[in-house]
């Protein structure tokens, strides 16, 4: 939003932006003295809550018996679905989310009653005292069985730009081809986890780890039949969310604030991770296919795009993901003629929800094995067809939503990364290699990042923040973001110190509060400082307007002359002492003239809009860009495989703090890499999760980094009017790690001469990797092509 503040910006910068600082919080994270959900001093008589949940994926319960569970040692109370005295259903758009059930299962892990007893211990042990008769069903699991049999939890969506179809016909060369990509467990280090403390008029006071503390409120509120105005959602720090706790913390809040007004006691419920596992939401499984039609260098004429999301038992925020991994299905590459269907299939399992990304990794998928099927198809390097197909000038420029691709980074940061990391040097080095080396095999890729940043729900994209200035100089600020280890809050600091020209030693934040910023949007869609930081930012501008005012009124000189720098204010012609004052001197000064030193600001994301009848818009602000260049080695006896090396060039527009920059796409890339590697979720025929624990479930760890691990932020200014002009860079560095994947294809594609185009399905585990090369190995020796 451009400033229109006439002494905004005409201050010396103080530095506080662009400079590496540590994380606010990274004193207390590494000696123990953060203070998270489970950490705060409870009430002298707080109850502990314990969730009885379903062990059947479909079916009615018969009948429910809790009278043991009421008679076990310490319990105070059992809540269940009669006792709820508001809603019972707690969908965060659409209906389908019961908080808990007294009849039908959709999913083996669907909360049934809750117990609120003297310990943690007694709660859980008499949740298993429960007597529940069922009438199972055969559950629905496979998503292609939901595709065929129309088992949707939302309608169908569908973007379509020119003729695909003659497109393809038309075309030299065509392929097909399906994908299964599986999905992900947020695997946050701090679980699930609320307080509530119950207060005078129906008042309830909710500590909950959650991303999004203004959804809990609304739901807490409804559940217990109150006005939103009597609860109060406060949330310090999360150990971890990754879109976890958007949408998945409200339960747990709702259950314990049931309960503390039931005993009229404070009441804590925190999820072991055997529970968590079982009864959260994932990232959605998607099973994609495409219809390509293309040329003999291999440009694409034309692409029919098929997703579809695997959405679990309820909607959840799977419209959202499934419209994103639509919008994300083209990734990188201008497609002259194209459709793309989004399908939203019901199952039963746990509803799968919002995960770094939402959505868009899914989608990129699909074309980025097209990209490498077309180079093994017209022999060719895939780096050569995937920059033959970026999206260029006029005229290959328009997304199939019909969005114009603008200030376009991708072709230079290509160009850079392709130089700095001898990408041309090391493929003919390795494919000489690969001749000689009979069973290990080495394989190289360069894949591309095109994510679009805002909320694809337009009235999420605004945001509040308050911002406090004492007497003494001092400068509190909330805003409506949350921080979850992402350096959120930081990055604020940094920017209300810029904008005030102060130390950021001078600035304290405080907890995320519904009382203190109304109305807030979850903090997702990497646009926490987009959308916080301008509006902390536009408050810190609000207040420097009044003390100018102030000063420039009281001592006769222009407004144009005061000036913020380093701490102090100058008014005047000269820099002296004379004609300045210290920040705190301003702030008494101001204080005394009676000026309000306190201020709200607002921030609403520009220029978005989407119409989804004509499927026609511009649902993001901007493009973040990167690329990365990974290369793996591969065992072709055993399947297993290691990354030897990765270079990563990213845009994050102009940084507005590079040290927590890069640690988001060091983690978001590993984070990524495990998604497509070793992170696998498996129901049994049953419909119970059985990759339920760490033990089952392999997430990266430190021995799993690249031994070669380079990671530079590309240097170019956001042309968009963001706040400094920084780029958001929570959710696209994750997708970087599609490289790895197709990195491991080429390398199984050198057995067959780079002529077949192996198919490896996701997580790309070593089993899969073994498939793919004895199928790859098949087809060579039959002479054809995959």
């Amino acid at each position: 939003m451009r400033n229109m503040n006439p002494v905004a910006d005409k201050a010396k910068p103080a530095g506080a932006t662009g400079v590496a600082r540590a994380h606010e919080s990274a004193s207390k994270h590494v000696s123990g003295a953060a203070t998270y959900v489970d950490d705060i001093v409870t009430p002298h008589g707080t109850l502990h809550a314990a969730v009885g949940y379903s062990r059947i994926a479909r079916g009615h319960i018969r009948s429910l018996d809790l009278s043991g569970v009421r008679g076990s040692e310490g319990v105070i109370a059992v809540l269940e679905v009669a006792d709820i005295p508001g809603h019972t259903d707690i969908g965060p758009v659409f209906p389908g989310d019961p908080l808990l059930t007294s009849d039908e299962i959709k999913y083996a892990g669907q909360p049934i009653f809750v117990v609120a007893a003297e310990t943690e211990l007694q709660a859980r042990r008499a949740v298993t005292k429960a007597k529940i008769d069922y009438e199972s069903r055969e559950p629905l699991l496979d998503v292609t069985r939901a595709l065929k049999e129309q088992s949707f939890v939302r309608p169908s969506h569908h973007l379509q730009r020119g003729d695909e179809k003659t497109a393809i016909e038309d075309a030299p060369l065509k392929l097909s081809a399906e994908q299964h990509v599986g999905g992900q467990e947020h695997f946050y280090l701090e679980g699930q986890a609320a307080l509530a403390v119950p207060g005078e008029d129906g008042g309830m006071l909710v500590y909950s780890s959650t991303q999004h503390p203004s959804e809990v409120q609304k739901l807490v509120a409804e559940v217990l039949d109150v006005p939103a105005n009597r609860i109060t959602v406060d949330m310090r720090r999360m150990g971890g969310g990754f879109g976890g706790k958007e949408t998945q913390g409200a339960p747990w809040a709702c259950m314990a604030a049931l309960l503390a007004r039931k005993t009229g006691k404070a009441v804590k419920l925190r999820l072991p991770r055997c529970d968590d596992m079982p009864m959260t939401g994932k990232r959605h499984p998607f099973y994609n296919s495409y219809e390509i039609g293309f040329d003999l260098q291999g440009r694409l004429q034309g692409a029919k795009i098929v997703v579809t999301g695997n959405c679990g038992h309820s909607p959840d925020l799977s419209d959202a993901i499934v419209d994103r991994a639509m919008f994300h299905a083209d990734n990188a590459y201008f497609i002259p003629h194209v459709s793309v269907d989004g399908h939203r299939c019901m199952t039963n399992t746990v509803s799968h929800t919002a995960f770094r990304g939402f959505g868009g990794p899914q989608g990129m998928m699909i074309i980025e094995r097209a990209m490498d099927d077309i180079a093994r198809a017209v022999g060719r390097d895939p780096l050569d067809v995937r920059k033959l197909n970026l999206y260029g000038g006029e005229g290959r420029n328009l997304t199939p939503y019909h969005q114009t691709v603008e200030h376009n980074a991708l072709p230079e940061l290509i160009d850079e990364l392709e130089e700095s990391s001898d990408y041309r040097k090391r493929r003919a080095e390795i494919t000489e290699w690969n001749k000689t080396s009979r069973v290990l095999k080495r394989g190289l890729a360069l894949t591309p990042v095109k994510f679009g940043i805002s909320f694809t729900m337009p009235h999420l994209n605004q945001a509040g923040a308050l911002v406090h200035i004492y007497t003494d100089g001092s400068i509190q600020v909330n805003h409506g973001g949350t921080e979850m280890g992402q350096g959120l809050h930081t990055k604020v600091v940094q920017i209300v110190a810029e904008a005030l020209s102060v130390s950021i030693d001078e600035i304290q934040i405080t907890a995320t509060r519904t009382d203190k910023v109304p109305n807030t949007s979850p903090t997702a869609a990497s646009s926490g400082t987009d959308l916080n930081g301008q509006a902390a930012r536009n408050a810190a501008l609000e207040l420097k307007k009044r003390i100018s005012e102030c000063i420039a009124e009281q001592k006769g000189c222009a407004l144009e002359s005061v000036r913020f720098e380093s701490g102090r204010i100058y008014w005047g012609e000269s820099a002296s002492e004379e004609e300045s004052m210290s920040f705190p001197e301003a702030a008494q000064f101001a204080y005394f003239h009676r000026i309000s030193l306190s201020a709200t600001g607002y921030y609403r994301t520009p220029k978005i809009w989407y119409d989804r009848e004509q499927a026609k818009g511009r649902p993001f602000f901007y493009f973040a860009n990167g690329a990365a260049v990974s290369e793996v080695v591969i065992d072709t006896l055993t399947g297993e495989y290691r990354v030897l090396g990765v270079d990563i060039l990213h845009d994050v527009g102009r940084s507005l703090n590079p040290a927590v920059d890069l640690g988001q796409i060091e983690g978001g890339f590993i984070q990524g890499m495990g998604w497509l590697t070793t992170e696998e979720l498996q129901w049994n025929a049953e419909g119970l999760l059985t990759s339920n624990s760490p033990a089952n479930y392999k997430i990266p760890a430190i021995s799993d980094t690249p031994p070669r691990f380079n990671v530079a932020l590309f240097e170019r200014d956001n042309e968009e009017e963001t706040v400094y002009h920084s780029k958001a860079v929570g959710e696209p560095p994750f997708m970087l790690a599609i490289s790895v994947w197709s990195a491991l294809r080429d390398a199984i594609a050198s057995l067959a001469d780079y002529h077949v185009s192996p198919a490896l399905d996701t997580p790309a585990t070593p089993e899969r990797v073994l498939k793919a090369v004895m199928e790859t190995r098949k087809s060579a020796q039959a002479g054809g092509q995959a």
